[in-house]
């Protein structure tokens, strides 16, 4: 009995020396004098603590260790481990009683197993590291595919412009192509890598000419409406300048020579290149021309020359990119996507949120109509985060806005405006945090991939402000929704930010649902199981990479899981789902 009683009042104080130790000094934290134990700590006869060491001198040994008038002392857990188990074995000697043995043996066993979770932890993130390096290097996005001697694509004469895709509020955008025909057999071959099944056909001698066909459009061109930037080259990119952050490296070459451009300090930010984010292939000012639709869907930003109301300037930014087939909006119009498939969309947001947070960069208006749909050889679809009109990518203040008055731009996109934003008040020292104001707007895009409404748009009983909200009044996703998704979502729309997990643990949370439902499971839910997973995830995963010609889409997203591996982030999403699966099914 007496040795259990030491063991336990050992265990204790192990405890509250280990949180004395591993404290970081704050306000509210003490550092006087260390206080003399009393016998009810443990301490053995004849043990008295000496005087508090000054500073320059060897700290007094109070027992076990602990540190004088230090202010700000740190002593790593393994040194502290070894010195316990020199002390142990002098006393397990006869140097003291049988309860301050027990104290000694309690606490270098608490320590023992402190140290062997921290080789553990170092040893998975070791792992995480080296898995990350590969698949960065496998990640890299091909060449751009306007960047040839022959192809400059730096002047607007040089497309072919066709029917209008859409338009917005800042922008129209319509397809194009590049109408160049090849003069040899080889050029053709280029022409048809370039844009697979779209290049012109070459005739031989003699051949009679086919029936002409429809040309194709692999790219589009957005023609910005400028109404204040003025006519120079110079105030168009500066007033425009959110819309070249997501531009590929070379893509203002044409207006700067040969020489890459080179950003300001302090100027927007520039993103690196992202499979789910728009790349803007060019980008250049030219005049504008009357195209298809014009005078009926935009007459008032047209120049005088071109509509005599019109209020626009005679020259504005042109943006050349890819041509998507949809938007997302349009996509979920005609098509239900599975449980699993939804997923991998919500998924797909998260990645690419992600990637601008890790960039310092807030998209600030995320809705359906700004993403893009590409479908793959199976009909799966792939998202592309667009439009960057309203993004923050300011250096100087990176995702802290200061919120001095109410004339700072918050964003677009009311409706989808996290709460965060949507409540701030401005002050002298006011600031808008928007590291988490995208996850946010991605938690409630989910209700519409999973064929529900939105929540926060419309009217009536339904209809939710972001401002004025409450967890409990946001509608239930359906059973057959997984219920690891359905937790997460409710997550992503807490109000409290500090609640709220950020994109990298969220896409964590589904990555990990989605591939290590077996393995991960929580009761087993180990480290060293853990790191086995993922090795055996990034052989499988290099395999298909390696033996298909064209990655599925969930191929891609475990090289882009295993691309932004890292431990803590892993470790987070891993806890939240055991939390999740441990709590009872009508709390959630």
């Amino acid at each position: 009995m007496a040795v259990r009683q030491a063991l336990g009042r050992g265990l204790q104080l192990g405890r509250a020396l280990f949180l004395r130790f591993t404290a970081k000094p704050g306000p509210a934290y003490g550092w006087g004098r260390p206080e003399r134990p009393g016998p009810a700590a443990g301490w053995g006869r004849g043990e008295r603590p000496g005087p508090a060491a000054g500073p320059g001198t060897e700290p007094c040994r109070l027992g076990l260790g602990l540190p004088g008038r230090y202010r700000f002392f740190r002593q790593s857990v393994a040194g502290l481990a070894e010195r316990l188990q020199r002390q142990f074995v002098v006393r397990a000697r006869g140097g003291a009683g049988p309860c301050g043995r027990a104290v000694f043996l309690a606490f270098g066993l608490g320590l023992g197993l402190i140290e062997e979770k921290q080789a553990e932890g170092r040893r998975a993130a070791s792992a995480c590291e080296e898995i990350q390096a590969i698949f960065t290097q496998k990640n890299k996005l091909l060449p751009d595919p306007l960047d040839t001697r022959r192809w400059q694509g730096f002047r607007l004469e040089e497309y072919l412009i066709g029917q209008s895709i859409g338009k917005g509020c800042s922008a129209a955008v319509y397809e194009a192509t590049m109408p160049v025909l090849p003069q040899n057999l080889e050029e053709a071959e280029s022409l048809g890598q370039l844009l697979p099944g779209k290049g012109p056909e070459i005739l031989s001698r003699g051949e009679e000419a086919p029936a002409p066909r429809a040309p194709a459009f692999p790219l589009a061109i957005k023609m910005m409406w400028n109404i204040s930037a003025g006519s120079s080259s110079e105030a168009i990119f500066s007033t425009m300048s959110q819309e070249l952050v997501p531009a590929s490296r070379v893509a203002l070459a044409g207006e700067y020579g040969a020489v890459t451009h080179r950003r300001p300090k302090g100027g927007p930010k520039q993103l690196a290149p992202h499979p789910n984010i728009i790349r803007v292939l060019r980008a250049f000012t030219s005049s504008v021309p009357l195209l298809p639709g014009a005078l009926v869907d935009y007459p008032d930003v047209l120049p005088p020359r071109l509509h005599p109301a019109g209020l626009g300037h005679g020259r504005t930014l042109f943006l050349v990119m890819k041509n998507y087939p949809c938007t997302l909006r349009q996509y979920l119009r005609g098509n239900t996507p599975s449980p699993r498939l939804a997923t991998v969309m919500t998924l797909q947001l998260l990645e690419g949120v992600d990637h601008l947070v890790q960039q310092g960069v807030a998209h600030r208006d995320l809705k359906s109509d700004n993403i893009l749909v590409e479908l793959d050889a199976d009909g799966c679809p792939w998202l592309v985060i667009t439009d960057f009109g309203c993004c923050l990518a300011d250096e100087r203040v990176g995702l802290q806005l200061p919120f001095p008055s109410w004339y700072v731009d918050r964003g677009g996109n009311g409706c989808l405006m996290a709460p965060e934003v949507s409540t701030a008040c401005p002050g002298p020292r006011a600031v808008i945090d928007y590291s988490k104001a995208d996850a946010w707007a991605v938690g409630a895009l989910a209700y519409e991939i999973f064929g529900l409404p939105n929540p926060f748009y419309g009217q009536g009983r339904a209809h939710l402000e972001s401002r004025s909200y409450q967890e409990a009044q946001l509608p239930a996703l359906p059973e057959w929704v997984p219920r690891d998704v359905r937790c997460l979502v409710r997550s992503l729309l807490q109000r409290e930010v500090c609640k709220r997990p950020s994109a990298r643990v969220a896409a964590n949370v589904l990555h990990l649902s989605l591939w290590g439902e077996h393995t991960l499971a929580p009761k087993n839910l180990k480290l060293d199981k853990m790191i086995a997973w993922l090795l055996q995830q990034s052989a499988a995963t290099l395999l298909a990479n390696r033996l298909t010609e064209k990655n599925c889409v969930e191929t891609k997203m475990k090289m882009l899981f295993l691309a932004n591996l890292e431990y803590e982030a892993l470790s987070q999403a891993a806890l939240l789902l055991d939390s999740w699966r441990a709590a009872p099914r009508q709390l959630l």
